[in-house]
């Protein structure tokens, strides 16, 4: 599965993420008739994945997790702490970052 970064194309989009929520950096990315929307904010990572056409399938959200969990450096998350809620056409991946140097300094 290839992932295109369309983020230029949803100018509002990524501006009212900026806007409203605590992201600092937004990116919007198409597989097909699937859109991801992956942000990144101090405590946690966000993937969306929306398709209007069908449900997203299993192997599609595995393929897009280990894709940005690729990006992430191993020690800001642990795997156990990720939640995946799924809804019609609608996934949302969370992803908990860890405060590394909190951590060491325990």
């Amino acid at each position: 599965m290839k992932l295109v970064n369309v983020t230029n194309s949803h100018s509002r989009l990524v501006l009212n993420q900026l806007e409203n929520t605590d992201a600092h950096m937004v990116k919007v990315y198409t597989a097909g008739n699937t859109t991801v929307v992956y942000t990144e904010a101090p405590e946690h990572n966000e993937i969306l994945l929306i398709n209007e056409n069908r449900n997203v399938r299993p192997q599609e959200i595995e393929e897009i997790k280990n894709y940005f969990l690729n990006k992430i450096h191993d020690a800001d998350y642990h795997e156990d702490e990720i939640k995946i809620i799924e809804l019609a056409g609608l996934v949302e991946i969370s992803i908990p970052k860890h405060n590394t140097k909190a951590e060491v300094a325990m």
